[in-house]
């Protein structure tokens, strides 16, 4: 298994909008996607794009807000009201060779891979196997490198 890129942080956010006027208008954020609902997760997303250096893309901060109490996201945000970090995603060139090789290492895998908010192939691993970080393995978008 071969690690790519740090792609994004993701971010629960209570109140979407809040969350997007903050980046814009307190972090200087000049680049934020229009948000959209992805019904597989049951959240309510999009993206701040950080610039990159020397032409390469900045990683993301996946703002999520659930549009359901009981969805993953929803849940979390009952232990964490006001929000914060929820995962970290790394990219990977062959999303089943990675997924493979994980669950070859003991880690648990949550469900198999399904389409994420990047339209491209992701998985997530288990906190208590990723040193208590949830860490979602995204396969590298095609038109990205």
């Amino acid at each position: 298994m071969k690690l790519g890129r740090m792609n994004h942080i993701g971010v629960a956010t209570p109140d979407l909008d809040a969350s997007v006027a903050f980046y814009r208008d307190v972090m200087g954020a000049a680049d934020i996607t229009e948000p959209f609902v992805l019904e597989s997760q049951q959240v309510r997303v999009c993206f701040v794009n950080t610039p990159g250096e020397n032409g390469t893309a900045g990683t993301q901060v996946e703002l999520l807000q659930p549009t359901t109490p009981d969805s993953a996201v929803g849940k979390w945000l009952e232990k964490n009201p006001l929000g914060g970090q929820h995962h970290i995603c790394y990219e990977v060139p062959d999303i089943q060779e990675a997924k493979a090789w994980f669950e070859s290492q003991g880690k648990r895998v949550l469900g198999e891979p399904r389409v994420g908010a990047h339209g491209t192939l992701i998985f997530f691993v288990h906190p208590k196997d990723m040193g208590g970080q949830l860490t979602e393995i995204m396969e590298t978008p095609k038109e990205a490198h």
